[in-house]
């Protein structure tokens, strides 16, 4: 029997050192299924930009400090042209609100560049799997900032159905959509219409944040 090809995860690199890139390059090299391709480099965010939007890529790979602006602005112009690239922030510096601005920019994932090569590739593949990857104590620091800013003040999951609610536990868990709908016995588009509807309610506009949202507020409750 012929076995069946994954089609590869084609990826964009955005980060001011070659050695750097050349280094994460043959990392993502060594993951045969899926195979994971390398397909534009940058080094500033106008060149992410550019290259994104000449390679369409399925995923980018992105520092936060850049020789012209930040990763965050990248990340956001990036976005606005195709919201339906995953983008993984990448970087040294761990930092409050780093992190934070990672989330409300639209960030898919906060990763460390002491990470290993094998949870590299497997964040590549969980946040193409439709998670969000934050790293370990990533999520305590946007609940520490979210509480901190108040900027969920006045948002109370009280606003949610019943079933709303059941669908953003199982987001807050870091299940997939498709995951989500295999457990509630729901499409996955009827998932994804509820979690617009969500997203709306708690005035969001990532999984990320809807999640931090629901985590702290259930753990207040406890």
């Amino acid at each position: 029997m012929t076995e069946t090809l994954r089609a590869p995860i084609r990826i964009l690199l955005v980060d001011d050192s070659e050695l750097v890139r050349r280094g994460i390059k043959t990392v993502l090299s060594t993951q045969s299924d899926p195979p994971m391709r390398v397909v534009a480099e940058a080094s500033n965010v106008a060149e992410a930009v550019t290259e994104c939007l000449r390679s369409k890529p399925d995923l980018v790979l992105l520092d936060i400090r850049l020789p012209d602006g930040s990763g965050f602005d990248a990340c956001r112009k990036i976005l606005e042209r195709l919201p339906d690239t995953k983008i993984v922030v990448l970087t040294s510096y761990s930092n409050d609100n780093f992190v934070y601005e990672a989330v409300t920019s639209g960030a898919h994932g906060y990763l460390m560049k002491e990470i290993d090569p094998a949870g590299l590739l497997q964040a590549v593949q969980d946040v193409m799997s439709g998670r969000s990857i934050l790293d370990p104590d990533a999520t305590t620091r946007v609940l520490r900032l979210l509480r901190g800013s108040g900027s969920d003040q006045g948002v109370d999951l009280s606003v949610l159905s019943v079933q709303e609610r059941r669908v953003l536990a199982l987001v807050a868990d870091g299940l997939t959509n498709k995951q989500v709908g295999e457990q509630l016995t729901l499409s996955e588009n009827t998932v994804k219409n509820y979690l617009v509807n969500v997203f709306e309610k708690l005035q969001v506009k990532r999984r990320a944040q809807a999640a931090a949202i629901f985590v702290q507020q259930s753990q207040g409750r406890k």
